[in-house]
């Protein structure tokens, strides 16, 4: 069932066109990806399909009576609501469901009032939000506060980060659980831990149609069922997702190649045989001059432009970075405890851990921004660092491109050789009009360019990557990683992406609690492997909640059946830690990976079976055990 279609939309911005033509249909429990480069157009077919912005030309089709969820880059909030306020916010129906439920309750104590009837209109609205999900949204909505690690439910939203505004945000829209649910690069700001419970959150919790913007690509393979490819105003789908999007891609531009390499030999043919002037008398003469002309007109495929990233290193002399019983504190708080580690030349050392344990931190010692509550920090004598910053740090957003980027140098000093500034910017898909535009037009990918064209002029033997994957497209993140790996200097990187982290990791510095921080041999798929198990968390504390202003209906508890249920969850749970205890000790078990690593592999597949069902018989024994104490 078709729940939300576009038909033939166009959007342009001045001289530019975002879409063209553009056509896609969502179905009840489709799985979308929409991928492509920075300022291709995602975010304005998003804001389109949500009904947020109007196309030039086409029209939006959404089914009578479907919601639609948007979760946009930028959060805005209408005044300035608390956490769990904020995170009501979607609940529109809900809302006014319990505003008529409370309205008629009230109207039951005015003299003369006409019971029989507000009896009637109260058990009409007390079905409706019974219908809605029921009287404990609330309770649903500060438990999808915790889930996603956002500020305790009471913070007001001014007072909060952006990353902490994004993850209200998150919230608001999972809580909502419309009929079509559209995300705008979701796993921003989120720790590893949380992506993948979103993952699994997303496969359980939303049945209706999915349409996500995501750089993530082991997100995307793990959530989406189709990949939408936006390039030049074109919108492309294939089926599957990111691997299989990549593989049919490939496939199809070889096939493009092929024809165009067919299209190529005909022209010339043609061409030597009008260039004998053949005279044009018979039918089939016409025919085959036409021929030769439309050939000749065809455009070829258009080839998709990609990042060009070079970089400029330094020999590294005898110490590049050494932290010695490095201890690092803010406002009492312990982030690491007593952590030695020396970074040699070409080791890449990916940085994990939940939001807030310390992991920037960690990166502004290493810079010297940080002073050490105890230990040292030994930065080499030849040590010459490049840092990209999550903030973009070192843009002046009202400047142009191009005067960020070269301060005014018309030729730039690059790789021992002479390049032209404009050149220079062209590798990173800045064209002329677009080099002359300020960064502050920019989108947070083309933002994230311009840094790494300016910062990649600098001679380097350290790098200090702080989420550098934020905001970048696919295709700039491959080149990333290539530039990464291919550049063989030491290299300390902050990052949730998964994908990058196995593509460039030699080692991970895990942040594991309590300022504990332990390095782990490997990619992120080996850490996966190795890292003890996760402590239980304990519940979030309660916030006390304002005593209804009207009468609710009487609190049902628990069915036979749910009882029966909630008796025998515990053992289940019990039974499902059990097995992940023994699976996640065989993993670390050196001779697990004797034989090659096939064992490891099918240990690795069922261990995430059991988290996840793990996972679901949490949730359901939380959703029981609120409705036995009656908090529901």
């Amino acid at each position: 069932m078709t729940v939300l279609s576009a038909q033939r939309l166009a959007r342009s911005y001045g001289t530019r066109v975002v879409l063209d033509d553009v056509s896609l249909t969502l179905a009840r429990g489709d799985r979308v990806g929409l991928v492509g480069g920075n300022g291709s157009g995602k975010s304005t077919l998003a804001r389109i399909l949500a009904g947020i912005e109007e196309p030039d030309r086409g029209e939006r089709i959404l089914r009578r009576g479907v919601e639609v969820g948007y979760l946009p880059q930028e959060p805005r909030f209408e005044g300035d609501p608390t956490a769990l306020e904020a995170a009501l916010g979607g609940l529109h129906r809900w809302r006014a469901a319990v505003a008529e439920h409370t309205r008629v309750s009230e109207a039951m104590s005015a003299p003369g009032a006409d019971l029989k009837a507000l009896v009637e209109a109260q058990q009409q609205a007390a079905a409706a939000v019974e219908r809605l999900g029921g009287w404990n949204r609330e309770a649903e909505a500060e438990a999808m506060l915790g889930r996603v690690h956002a500020p305790a439910p009471d913070r007001r939203v001014s007072t909060m980060s952006g990353g902490e505004r994004r993850r209200v945000d998150l919230a608001r829209v999972l809580v909502s659980r419309p009929e079509v649910l559209i995300l705008d690069e979701p796993t921003n700001h989120l720790d590893v831990d949380t992506i993948e419970w979103l993952e699994a959150h997303l496969a359980r919790e939303q049945p209706g149609a999915l349409l996500v913007i995501t750089h993530d690509r082991y997100f995307l393979d793990r959530v989406v069922d189709r990949t939408a490819e936006l390039s030049r105003g074109t919108l492309r789908v294939y089926d599957g997702g990111y691997r299989a999007y990549l593989e049919a891609k490939a496939e199809r531009e070889a096939h493009e190649a092929r024809v165009e390499h067919n299209r190529q030999r005909f022209v010339k043919q043609e061409l030597d045989w009008l260039r004998r002037s053949p005279k044009a008398r018979t039918t089939k003469q016409k025919a085959r001059i036409q021929r030769a002309q439309e050939a000749i007109a065809e455009r070829a495929p258009t080839r998709e432009r990609t990042v060009s990233l070079e970089a400029e290193t330094l020999r590294s002399g005898r110490t590049i970075v050494e932290l010695d019983e490095l201890r690092l504190e803010i406002g009492g708080r312990t982030l690491v405890r007593d952590l030695t580690l020396s970074l040699t030349e070409g080791e890449r050392v990916g940085i994990v851990g939940p939001n807030g344990a310390g992991k920037t931190s960690l990166l502004r010692a290493v810079l010297g921004e940080l002073l050490p509550a105890s230990g040292r920090v030994v930065r080499g004598a030849k040590t010459r660092i490049t840092y990209v910053g999550q903030h973009r740090e070192g843009l002046d957003e009202r400047a142009s491109v191009l005067d960020n980027v070269t301060g005014g140098r018309a030729l730039l000093e690059f790789g021992g050789r002479t390049v032209h500034a404009h050149s220079y910017l062209e590798r990173f898909l800045f064209d002329g009009a677009q080099q002359r535009q300020p960064v502050g037009a920019l989108s947070g990918g083309e933002k994230a360019r311009v840094l790494l064209a300016k910062l990649l002029l600098q001679p380097t033997n350290l790098l200090v990557l702080d989420e550098p994957t934020n905001d970048l497209d696919v295709m700039t993140l491959a080149a990333l990683e290539e530039l990464v790996v291919e550049m063989g200097v030491a290299t300390l990187v902050v990052t949730h992406d998964r994908f990058f982290l196995d593509r460039i990791a030699t080692s991970i510095l895990a942040f594991e609690g309590e300022g504990r921080v332990v390095r782990y041999a490997g990619d992120y798929t080996a850490y996966r492997r190795q890292r003890p198990p996760a402590a239980p968390q304990a519940a979030a504390p309660k916030q006390p909640k304002p005593k209804p202003a009207s009468p609710r209906p009487p609190r049902r508890g628990l069915s036979g059946k749910e009882k029966r249920e909630l008796a025998s969850l515990m053992e289940t749970i019990e039974a499902l830690e059990g097995e992940l205890a023994e699976l996640e000790a065989r993993l670390a078990d050196p001779r697990t990976y004797a034989g090659g690593g096939s064992e490891a592999a099918e240990l690795a597949r069922a261990l995430d079976e059991r988290r996840t069902a793990l996972d679901a018989k949490l949730e359901r024994w939380e959703v029981l055990e609120a409705k036995a104490s009656g908090t529901d």
